[in-house]
């Protein structure tokens, strides 16, 4: 019996992932491992500047700071079990351990829609009320939304984690994923899960759907306000303010909405099986690199710190 309380033979799952390309295992490793080592060490080294730097003791650089350590924790829930399997071979994971891989990922991947939001929120305010800024985003706001995010995203994916200790599993356990995504346990299980499955993409409407319409909502009024400053330097420099935390934006959804939208047969399935590489591994990589490179601030806090 599983551990749950539920009637399930199964007390152990076999995660797929790469187990088409057994002969690429080493060189899948040191690359992964690689990648881990760079996002750790680039978004560990964004919140280090960001607590270092009085300069950045702001509230765009307070939910930067967020973000980074969400990533560190995001690449942290899958990626040393994915480096495991391949060093190993061996690919299972316990029901225990299955459950809590998917409420860690799910809440960090739910609190990373509505902290994507607010920091939209933060521009919006910034570039369309600028007189306000100030004593709208104080630091009690700040924190009550950072807290807001991080409650939300728990709560989501606590829901749905007690959907799943519901069901029964008494047939295969080979999941054909990374890791143990939602609908793939629910592909697994003995029991009538279409009402679950509803369920699910409902929930997944109701605490998705709100911050990515607030984020859409802010960066249409951003651009419009943008767009009617008469000066050429001052469209660019309103439009640096935002341009990074745009490119995350879009890659991220853009990603998801492949990944969790599209028909699930078997060739769409590598699709999105490659695509949650792409987000688990290379968006926590990319959104160091992107804010750093792309902020002159975090740049001149690099050279302060490093100077010191």
């Amino acid at each position: 019996k599983a551990e749950g309380g539920n009637q399930s033979s199964i007390s152990e799952f076999i995660l797929l992932g790469f187990g088409n390309v057994q002969d690429l295992h080493l060189q899948l490793f040191l690359l992964f491992l690689l990648l881990y080592f760079m996002s750790m060490t680039g978004n560990l080294l964004i919140l280090v500047l960001i607590m270092a730097d009085s300069c950045l003791h702001t509230p765009m650089y307070f939910f930067l700071g967020n973000l980074s350590c969400l990533e560190t924790f995001y690449s942290s829930t899958l990626l040393p079990k994915m480096l495991a399997s391949l060093l190993t071979g061996d690919r299972t994971i316990s029901y225990s351990g299955c459950l809590v891989q998917f409420f860690s990922f799910g809440s960090l991947l739910g609190t990373e829609c509505y902290l994507l939001s607010v920091m939209s929120y933060d521009r919006y305010l910034a570039i369309c009320n600028p007189l306000r800024y100030a004593d709208l985003m104080n630091d009690r706001f700040c924190f009550q939304l950072v807290a807001g995010c991080w409650t939300t995203g728990l709560l989501a994916t606590l829901l749905l984690l007690f959907l799943i200790v519901q069901l029964t599993f008494c047939g295969p356990n080979k999941i054909d994923h990374f890791f143990c995504d939602y609908l793939a346990v629910l592909d697994l299980s003995c029991s009538d899960t279409y009402s679950m499955k509803i369920v699910a993409s409902l929930l997944g409407f109701i605490f998705t759907l709100p911050p990515f319409l607030l984020t859409m909502t802010s960066y249409i009024c951003i651009i419009s306000t943008i767009l009617r400053i008469p000066s050429s330097t001052g469209r660019q420099k309103a439009f640096s303010t935002c341009s990074s935390h745009l490119m995350v934006v879009t890659m991220f959804y853009g990603t998801l909405t492949i990944a969790y939208t599209f028909p699930r047969i078997n060739t769409l399935r590598d699709l999105s099986k490659a695509l949650s590489v792409f987000y688990i591994v290379i968006i926590p990589l990319v959104n160091p690199l992107i804010y750093s490179l792309r902020n002159r601030e975090v740049k001149e806090a690099l050279r302060n710190v490093i100077s010191r």
